[in-house]
């Protein structure tokens, strides 16, 4: 496999990732902020023992997701190019629609066969557990449909559905938190709603029903879906291993409030940076996939979009890292305040979490999503253990820690193990333009700390000066072409 040598069509298909980015642009800058404005409207309506019971509901619900839906939802927009080009979308589509309705009767005979255990195993209350199995329905749906607009590079619908989802959900859950008392149920039926709406609009956005027709069993479509999506479902599972298991450990060890300030940091962090970061991904990634099966080397694009990924992110993470008091006071109730401890440990494991979607592609185009898998698997073991071992002697930090080490841990195995033909290169520039750039940053910071100006003052400074300095260092440092591979 060769670098692309047609510099049009390097060109031509880097405009086109470009301005899929502007297009979904909107719709993840809104949500950033919709992330952000939710955490001050729900821990200022809810005591931390109801927010500590509406984020264990959440992970458990996301539990459930990666085991019988999502990977269907990945699965659709995988092979969609290579089903389109082979003109048998239809029976794909019905196959897709087929495997996600039998693994939600799946789930549903399960659950209500070995419900005590598993509610005595998550430790939640049994009317959260059942409202979750119910909630599962529209979310998948919504999980499946999201995946079919990326692929048909709807990117308009899709910023569109995304944010009315977003403040639909805000909307009704303080009504019904205001109105019925319902606490934290309040805000899961408010998801539910607000998600049945949302998927009747997808269904007529993404055109499904054009395309659904009475399922036929073709073993060449069907056998792809399962080899790829079955390892990515367990792939899902150890990042949930890593991002979510610490709040049913948090839970055992120390109840639901600690749980709640588990959950508020999570919610200053990885909810706002992932939807942020996710501005490159949700439009870099469907193009990347029709590239290749179009048999260009996608390579240097995965290269190049990674080191933009980190422009983005790095300063970003930073503020989080040096001024989370400021951050938490800022976008949670007081009662949550305990919860700056470990908003610099997340912060920074999202940012490790993030550059593994590079890093991890080549499993995805080569359809070896079981390394991805085997990876995962060890952090996210290596996460439960630690976080085990730290809690009881560093307490909340001790989820920090562990977590931030679980993170790293995976992406620098990701970054060892490199499949031949499908690696990624580093973008060492951009690496290094960034680097010169942090140094009279740390400067500008100790300066600004001696100065009166207000903390959100010193954050949109270090913002703007930051990459005010960056762009003529990223001209000055000189750029190498990269050859051919003959």
């Amino acid at each position: 496999m060769e670098f692309v040598e047609n510099k049009a069509e390097e060109h031509r298909q880097i405009v086109g990732i470009f301005r899929d980015i502007f297009k979904y642009l909107p719709s993840k800058l809104i949500g950033t902020i919709g992330n952000a404005i939710v955490i001050p409207i729900y821990t200022s309506l809810l005591p931390p023992e109801q927010y500590g019971l509406y984020a264990l509901s959440i992970a458990f619900l996301s539990f459930l997701c990666i085991i019988f839906s999502d990977w269907v939802g990945l699965s659709g927009l995988r092979f969609f190019r290579q089903h389109q080009l082979a003109n048998d979308l239809s029976k794909y589509l019905s196959i897709l629609v087929c495997i996600l309705s039998m693994n939600i009767l799946l789930m549903f005979c399960l659950c209500g066969i070995f419900h005590a255990g598993i509610v005595d195993f998550f430790k939640i209350p049994i009317k959260y557990f059942c409202a979750v199995l119910f909630l599962i329905i529209p979310v998948a749906i919504r999980a499946l449909l999201f995946q079919l607009l990326r692929a048909q590079l709807k990117s308009v619908s899709y910023t569109f559905s995304t944010i009315l989802n977003q403040f639909l959900t805000i909307g009704l859950s303080i009504f019904f938190i205001k109105v019925f008392h319902l606490g934290a149920v309040a805000m899961l039926l408010a998801m539910g709603v607000s998600i049945t709406i949302i998927d009747l609009i997808l269904m007529v956005q993404s055109n499904i029903l054009k395309y659904f027709r009475k399922p036929e069993i073709k073993w060449g479509i069907l056998f792809p879906i399962i080899l790829y999506g079955i390892p990515i479902s367990a792939t899902s599972l150890s990042a949930w291993m890593i991002s979510q298991s610490n709040k049913f450990i948090m839970n055992h060890i120390n109840g639901f409030t600690d749980v709640a300030f588990v959950g508020v940091a999570y919610g200053v962090t990885q909810p706002i940076l992932m939807t942020l970061f996710a501005t490159i991904t949700v439009a870099t990634i469907p193009r990347i996939l029709r590239m290749f099966e179009e048999k260009i080397d996608v390579r240097p694009f995965v290269s190049r979009f990674c080191g933009y990924y980190m422009l983005l992110a790095i300063p970003i993470v930073l503020i989080m890292t040096i001024y989370p008091q400021e951050l938490t006071r800022i976008l949670a109730n007081s009662k949550f305040y305990d919860a700056y401890r470990i908003v610099p440990y997340f912060a920074i494991g999202t940012f490790f979490m993030g550059m593994t979607d590079y890093t991890t592609m080549q499993y995805h185009l080569a359809n070896k999503t079981y390394i991805e898998l085997v990876l995962k698997l060890i952090s996210g073991l290596v996460n439960i253990i630690l976080t085990l071992k730290l809690i009881p002697i560093y307490g909340l930090e001790g989820v920090g820690m562990a977590t931030v080490s679980a993170n790293v841990l995976y992406f620098v195995l990701t970054s060892i193990i490199m499949l031949p033909h499908y690696n990624m290169r580093f973008p060492f520039r951009q690496i290094l333009c960034i680097a010169l750039t942090l140094v009279p940053i740390d400067f500008l910071y100790q300066w600004l700390r001696t100065t009166t100006t207000s903390e959100a003052g010193q954050m949109i400074i270090i913002l703007t000066v930051f990459y005010a300095i960056y762009y003529p260092i990223n001209k000055i440092v000189p750029r190498k072409r990269p050859t051919a591979n003959k």
